[in-house]
C-alpha cells in the first residue's frame, strides 16, 4: 500500500513539474503602438498567448504617431514599453538624459522592401528611375523620421544627395491621394498601403530594393522597468522571442487573421504584400544604429555635438537570459530537390 502511494505521489508531482507555471497574479505591462503591420510581433504574442503564460497581460496604449510621442510617453512614466524608429527625435530625447534603454530590434527590412519608393502609376512614363527625381518632391512620415534613411539610401545609390530633393512631410495614409493629385513626384509608403495603392491603380513601385538588411526600429524600455519590474521585463522578453519566430518565412491564414484584427488590412492582402523580417534571436545591430545616428548627425538633427556612444543605450542582458531559457533559433535547413 505504502508502494503505491508512492508511486501515486511520484507520478503526481512529475505531472506537476511539465505544466505550464501558474502566476499568482498578472502583471499588466503598458505597451505604446501603432496599429500596423511593423508591430505583428505584439499581435502574435497576444493572440498565441505566449504573453498569458508568462503571467503578462499587454496594454496596448493607442499613440498618434511613433517616433519622438512613444519615447516621451516612456520616459514619463506613461509607458512601460515602447516601439517605434530611432529617427532624430530618440536620439535628442536619450542625449537630454530620457531613462530608456533599448532591448530588442522591433523590425528589419530586406528587398522586396515592405516600405517602398513609390510614384503616381499615372506618371510612370515620366519617372522612369530613381534618377528622374533629381530636384523633386518626396514624401516622407515626417523630418527626421526613420523613413527619411530610405529616402538618402535610395538617392545614394543614384549619386543624389538629400539637398537635391525636397521632402515633404505627411501621413503615410495621405501618401496616395498626394501622389495622384501631382503634389509630390515619389513617396516611401508602408505596407499595406503600398499593395492597396496598386490594386487600386494608384501607385506603382520605383524601387523596392534600396535597403537590404539595415535595422532602424527597436524596442525600448524604461529602466525603472528593468531594474523595480526585473522579472516581468525578462518573461516579456521570452514571449516576445516566440512570437518572432512565428513570423519567419512564409505566414500562413491563421498569422495573418491575427494580422488583420489588429490592422485591419484584410488577411489576403497580408498574404501576398511584402513583409519586414523579424530576428528571432533578438540580435542588436549597433553598426545600424551607429549608421543612422551619423546621418542624422549629418543632416543637422540632432541637437548635441559629440556622437553618443551606442553600446551605452542598449540593454542586452533581457535577450540573453531569454536564449538561455528557450534556446537559440536555427533556421530548419532549406529543402533539397530528390536526386
Amino acid at each position: 500500500m505504502k508502494r503505491l502511494l508512492l508511486s501515486v505521489f511520484v507520478a503526481a508531482l512529475a505531472a506537476l513539474m511539465v505544466q505550464p507555471p501558474v502566476h499568482a497574479q498578472t502583471e499588466k505591462v503598458r505597451l505604446g503602438y501603432l496599429p500596423v503591420i511593423t508591430y505583428a510581433t505584439f499581435f502574435i504574442g497576444i493572440e498565441r498567448g505566449y504573453f498569458a503564460e508568462e503571467g503578462i497581460e499587454i496594454d496596448l496604449l493607442p499613440l498618434p504617431s511613433g517616433g519622438g510621442d512613444s519615447i516621451v510617453q516612456l520616459a514619463a512614466g506613461n509607458l512601460d514599453i515602447a516601439a517605434t524608429g530611432a529617427g532624430a527625435a530618440l536620439w535628442n530625447a536619450i542625449a537630454l538624459g530620457f531613462p530608456v534603454k533599448i532591448v530588442a530590434p522591433l523590425h528589419t527590412e530586406r528587398p522586396p522592401l515592405a516600405t517602398p519608393l513609390v510614384i503616381a502609376a499615372k506618371r510612370a512614363d515620366q519617372i522612369k528611375s530613381v534618377a528622374d527625381l533629381k530636384g523633386g518632391k518626396i514624401a516622407i512620415n515626417g523630418v527626421g523620421s526613420a523613413v527619411e534613411y530610405w529616402v538618402y539610401a535610395a538617392l545614394k545609390r543614384e549619386g543624389i544627395s538629400m539637398d537635391e530633393v525636397t521632402t515633404v512631410a505627411m501621413p503615410f495614409p495621405q501618401m496616395a491621394a498626394a501622389l495622384d493629385a501631382g503634389a509630390v513626384d515619389a513617396a516611401v509608403i508602408t505596407e499595406p498601403l503600398a499593395t492597396l495603392g496598386r490594386d487600386q491603380g494608384l501607385l506603382t513601385v520605383l524601387a523596392d530594393d534600396f535597403i537590404d538588411g539595415i535595422t532602424v526600429t527597436y524596442v525600448f524600455m524604461s529602466e525603472s522597468m528593468l531594474t523595480e519590474r526585473r522579472a516581468v521585463a525578462e518573461a516579456f522578453m521570452r514571449a516576445y522571442l516566440r512570437a518572432a519566430r512565428d513570423l519567419q518565412g512564409e505566414i500562413d491564414e491563421s498569422t495573418a487573421s491575427i494580422i488583420e484584427k489588429y490592422t485591419n488590412v484584410p488577411a489576403p492582402v497580408v498574404l501576398r504584400m511584402n513583409r519586414q523580417y523579424y530576428d528571432p534571436n533578438g540580435v542588436i545591430p549597433v553598426a545600424d544604429l551607429e549608421e543612422v545616428q551619423r546621418y542624422f548627425k549629418g543632416r543637422g538633427l540632432l541637437e548635441y555635438a559629440d556622437l553618443l556612444e551606442v553600446p551605452a543605450l542598449i540593454d542586452g542582458t533581457l535577450v540573453e537570459s531569454a536564449l538561455a531559457a528557450i534556446g537559440e533559433y536555427v533556421p530548419a535547413p532549406a529543402a533539397t530537390p530528390d536526386n
